[in-house]
């Protein structure tokens, strides 16, 4: 199945940071973290100062489209560790249904903006996101709001409101 490899996915607008980079990367034992995002794959400056911060966990960094990302995730060698990042529900949705089997989705951090309610101290979803979020639940993912390893989890499914 397309997506075996990936040991987790993480929706955080802020994609590879310190925290993702370093520990959540480092957490998973993660051997290399992919990028899933359109505008990024083309950006070469927000792919150096991201690989900077992968470099720290030891860690390989591709940054790749969503399609491209589907089109060779069944690709990876049966070595690969893979720590998929994405910035919003949508592109996880995105992925889903293009067929990547994603196992578990870990909301990590989404900004408050106009329009948009807390459902966690970290996470502020609009009625989309929320759509994209049970989505993703419902087509076989196990979704959870995260901030750093070890914290509590908070679950997403086709109850959640906020």
């Amino acid at each position: 199945m397309k997506g075996d490899n990936i040991l987790l996915t993480r929706i955080d607008n802020r994609l590879v940071h310190g925290q993702v980079g370093v520990t959540w990367t480092k957490t998973l034992n993660a051997n290399l973290i992919i990028v899933a995002d359109d505008a990024v794959a083309s950006n070469e400056l927000q792919q150096s100062l991201m690989a900077v911060t992968a470099k720290a966990s030891g860690a390989g960094i591709r940054f790749w489209t969503l399609q491209h990302t589907a089109d060779i995730i069944e690709k990876a060698a049966p070595s690969q560790r893979i720590f998929v990042v994405v910035k919003t529900p949508a592109d996880a949705r995105r992925l889903v249904e293009i067929g990547v089997h994603l196992k578990e989705v870990n909301v990590g951090n989404m900004h408050f903006s106009q329009g948009k309610r807390e459902l966690t101290k970290k996470v502020y979803v609009d009625d989309q996101d929320l759509e994209d979020l049970k989505f993703l639940a419902s087509h076989g993912s196990t979704v959870y709001c995260q901030d750093v390893p070890g914290t509590e989890k908070v679950f997403v499914d086709a109850n959640t409101t906020c």
